[in-house]
């Protein structure tokens, strides 16, 4: 399972990376950084649930717990990730910081938040139809 898990968030951290490009190319031009970086949450959030939804069944994690765990996995190792990268591209910590504070403007923990609750989600939707 954890090796599923991994396959699967790195499919996620993949997609994620090349809408960030798309945003800061095609978006932020038009927009403006951080309204791009906002409604890039609600968009990179609906790409997740759809990776999800599609390697749903491959994962074969079907308890909440379960679910949960891998969940919360995904969202440490993102974080790691989104750093990394923003520290290799010399983003400043107020920088990277900014994206989880509300007060300004950043809505990145609605995104983990998706994130953690990603295979949930998709578990209560699957039942439903």
């Amino acid at each position: 399972m954890l090796l599923r898990a991994l396959v699967v968030w790195l499919m996620i951290i993949a997609l994620e990376t090349l809408h960030g490009i798309v945003r800061q190319v095609f978006i932020a031009p038009n927009i403006g950084d951080l309204p791009a970086r906002q409604l890039g949450v609600f968009t990179g959030s609906l790409l997740i649930l759809a990776v999800v939804w599609f390697f749903y069944e491959w994962l074969q994690v079907v308890t909440v717990k379960g679910q949960l765990v891998v969940g919360a996995g995904w969202c440490v190792l993102t974080i790691l990730f989104e750093v990394s990268l923003g520290l290799a591209l010399g983003l400043s910590w107020q920088r990277l910081l900014s994206d989880y504070d509300i007060r300004q403007g950043g809505l990145m923990l609605f995104g983990m938040l998706i994130l953690v609750f990603s295979l949930r989600i998709v578990s209560l939707i699957r039942a439903k139809s």
